[in-house]
């Protein structure tokens, strides 16, 4: 019976068959933006805030629906696109190196509003004599650092449009090595609370704001509620924040696709490993870090990171 179908109608089911499969698994949500016009946007908000009053409540966006840009309605295609085809902005940032309480150190990188609108490319120009133009605190994703893709778009897009923006790398990254044994983790605000404290003190006419992308998101939101009203920022915003870092653990693992990104995730765990050998083979057996999966190659940072192993 099969010989009597014709091929094009087998050539058709299994196209329709592959088309709804990659549906599937690249979680397209096409059909959800023709047919229903996007997703509500769900607001968790205290409506008598004066930020709700003030900003919320007059922003209509935020009370719409979200609509992705058809060919790229997959969340996985978005992540595909912004890493692999869109290029970065060209421009070079001036490097501070800053020495925290503990003998730590890391990098702030800066990039000044009057560099990325004029393309300035004076060496002499002061960071700090820019009166009271808003400043940006950056803290970046757990393995990116200021030269990542996403974080340039986020800090170019900043200066251009009239603010200063500087990112806070984490210890060991953005080549600077590590000083003192504490690395880093999503608990760990300490380094945010230096910076903040520094830029505040040092120029408390300068209005300061922060953004936190992914687990750079999570340290900044604990800083928050740590310290509460009395922080000394203007505004903050968390963007792809780990709410719940167990259930974004298993979410990683639950499908074939969410599985490559663990493996994405060790990698570079791995690598910043590797750029620290030194430290880490004084903490640990080095091979073992280099074979172990990544949840294990956490549970570990996480450790040496808040001084749990001496």
């Amino acid at each position: 019976m099969a010989t009597m179908i014709p091929t094009n109608h087998f050539i058709v089911a299994f196209a329709c068959i592959f088309t709804a499969t990659l549906y599937y698994v690249l979680e397209f949500h096409l059909c959800e933006v023709l047919f229903q016009g996007g997703s509500l946007v769900t607001l968790t908000y205290n409506p008598e805030s004066h930020v709700y009053r003030n900003v919320v409540s007059k922003c209509s966006i935020l009370h719409g629906r979200y609509c992705a840009t058809p060919w790229l309605s997959s969340p996985h295609l978005q992540t595909m696109l912004l890493e692999f085809v869109a290029k970065p902005p060209e421009f070079s940032y001036k490097r501070e190196i800053f020495l925290s309480s503990d003998g730590g150190t890391f990098a702030l990188d800066w990039l000044m509003s009057s560099d990325a609108v004029l393309h300035s490319e004076n060496e002499n120009d002061i960071l700090w004599n820019k009166g009271t133009t808003p400043t940006v605190l950056v803290i970046p994703g757990l393995t990116s650092d200021s030269t990542a893709a996403y974080i340039r778009h986020l800090v170019h897009t900043t200066a251009i449009r009239g603010w200063n923006a500087v990112v806070c790398n984490h210890r060991g990254m953005a080549g600077v090595p590590f000083t003192s044994d504490r690395a880093y983790n999503s608990g760990w605000t300490t380094d945010v609370r230096d910076v903040i404290d520094h830029l505040h003190h040092k120029y408390p006419e300068v209005p300061l704001f922060a953004v936190g992308t992914s687990i750079g998101a999570n340290i900044l939101v604990k800083y928050l509620g740590e310290y509460g009203e009395t922080v000394p920022l203007a505004g903050a915003a968390a963007i792809c924040s780990p709410w719940d870092l167990l259930i974004g653990s298993r979410y990683i693992a639950r499908t074939l696709i969410q599985n490559l990104y663990g493996i994405i995730l060790t990698m570079g765990l791995k690598s910043y490993a590797k750029s620290n050998q030194t430290h880490f083979t004084r903490l640990a057996d080095w091979e073992g870090i280099m074979k172990v999966s990544i949840y294990e190659l956490r549970t570990c940072s996480k450790c040496f990171s808040s001084a749990y192993i001496k």
